[in-house]
């Protein structure tokens, strides 16, 4: 067998001896430790003030010229067209959360929320009323909630999914 050239000195690097791999306490025993070089910050998500303003845009474009304003331009459509585009935006986040986009899933949702605050002050509701409606129902089963639900017309029950 022939023996290797010697390298030259220059080119030789010293080997640094491996530093042995510690666990974490909290680490199962099972799974190595890792080098964490820096801990991204908690995700601050916008908080529900955020509806608040697009309530408070909303209600201020409820007068405002059609032709400068999308909210304004269904509003002075009719109850009809605001229902019906609210519609539309519900089923394609329907789609959307089917087909498992979970991107265009929250577009479409906040389109669905933005549709839904103008049907909201077409019909002349407040959001105050509705947070009351479901801080009434909260800590209450799904089921006993639709329980106590008067029907709609009487004598007329509903044909929605249980």
């Amino acid at each position: 067998m022939a023996k290797k050239a010697a390298k030259p000195a220059a080119a030789v690097k010293k080997a640094k001896p491996a530093a042995p791999k510690k666990r974490s306490a909290a680490a199962p025993k099972n799974v190595s430790a890792r080098k964490i070089t820096a801990v991204p910050p908690p995700f601050t998500a916008p908080d529900a003030r955020v509806m608040d303003r697009l309530w408070s845009t909303v209600m201020s474009r409820k007068d405002a010229d059609p032709n400068l304003s999308h909210s304004a331009r269904l509003l002075a459509r009719g109850t009809g067209k605001v229902a019906q585009k609210f519609g539309e935006e519900a089923v394609e986040c329907i789609i959307e959360a089917v087909a498992g986009n979970t991107t265009a899933l929250i577009a479409e949702s906040a389109d669905v929320l933005y549709h839904l605050m103008v049907l909201w002050v077409d019909a002349g509701l407040r959001p105050e009323q509705v947070w009351t409606e479901l801080a009434r129902r909260e800590g209450m089963s799904g089921i006993v909630e639709k329980a106590s639900r008067k029907p709609a017309v009487l004598g007329f029950p509903t044909k929605k999914i249980p």
